[in-house]
């Protein structure tokens, strides 16, 4: 009896849990993912589709008589479209905290609770949302707040082992590490191409999951920001991988058995060490990737939130 060949990404999932980086309850639905996460630029864009119209009506409607109506808006369509998106998912949504407070803790810390009140609104229990922060220092700290109060967490723009680091050990639930913008950092400056267990970025996750395993660190490890279907296979595996619906589909489209990756079982070189304020400001300031990557992820959500705002308030005004 001939066996029938299994997709890459069926294949992927016996190892690995899915999630779908989109916003894009079309693909949700399509692809059936564990779990799904956004962010601003994905919110942008998801504004920009006639099916998601009467989120952004619904949500002018409700902040128009608030004291900042505008961000009001915003916070609303991103819990709206949230809700949309866990009714399609048996995991988990991931909804990311405005980017223009990263070096702000105790605003992260308000922005958060709302975002999970905002969700209980909605009869959204916390335990199906991840509240997504920046990997400042300020923003692990605040993290370690809320752990603490029971929203859990995904730290997101993650680029430097100490980044990692410092999240397990604030107890983060989740860190999502940038696979591809560590290899676009390293293939600009050296000028060549990586593919798979070569790739820097494959490299970055696969060290920072050893560490983790090794050293008994319950946060979840799940790669992020993929370029290719190499990197994904690289890292086949991991305890979860974040994947855009593009890349989703080229998995499903493709046949082949994936194992796990040999980067993930072979042993890990680091000591244990837990970072203070200062010497995780220094670790993560030796590595120059890291710290050009996160204020750049850190300034492209800032603008593409700011974007968002003119969409809703241009919305608003018409509206009225």
């Amino acid at each position: 009896m001939i066996r029938p060949m299994t997709s890459k990404l069926d294949s992927l999932k016996q190892h690995t849990l899915i999630v779908a980086d989109t916003g894009d309850i079309q693909a949700i639905r399509t692809l059936r993912p564990q779990d799904a996460t956004t962010n601003p630029s994905l919110l942008l864009k998801a504004s920009g589709q006639a099916e998601y119209h009467h989120l952004l009506d619904d949500a002018i409607a409700r902040a128009k008589n608030s004291a900042s109506p505008v961000v009001e808006a915003c916070d609303h369509f991103s819990v709206a479209l949230g809700s949309e998106i866990v009714k399609l998912v048996p995991g988990r949504v991931s909804t990311e905290v405005d980017a223009r407070l990263s070096f702000d803790r105790e605003a992260t810390l308000d922005k958060a609770r709302d975002l999970i009140a905002r969700y209980e609104k909605f009869g959204v229990t916390r335990d199906r949302v991840l509240i997504k922060i920046a990997s400042t220092w300020e923003g692990i700290q605040a993290a370690r707040e809320l752990e603490k109060e029971g929203i859990q967490c995904n730290l997101t723009l993650l680029f430097s082992f100490a980044q990692a680091q410092a999240c397990a050990d604030a107890g983060a639930f989740l860190i999502s590490p940038f696979v591809g913008r560590i290899y676009d950092w390293y293939k600009q400056r050296d000028g060549r191409d990586f593919t798979g267990i070569e790739d820097p970025g494959v490299q970055s996750v696969a060290r920072i999951y050893r560490y983790f395993k090794q050293h008994m660190y319950d946060t979840v490890v799940m790669g992020a920001s993929f370029r290719n279907i190499g990197q994904i296979e690289a890292l086949t595996g991991c305890d979860r991988l974040t994947i855009s619906p593009a890349l989703l589909t080229q998995l499903a489209g493709e046949q082949g058995e994936l194992s796990q990756s040999p980067l993930l079982t072979s042993g890990c070189e680091d000591q244990l060490e837990r970072l203070d304020e200062k010497r995780f400001r220094w670790e993560h300031n030796e590595d120059a990737m890291a710290t050009e990557k996160l204020a750049e992820g850190i300034r492209t959500f800032a603008a593409d939130q700011i974007k968002l705002e003119k969409v809703m308030a241009k919305r608003a005004g018409s509206a009225a």
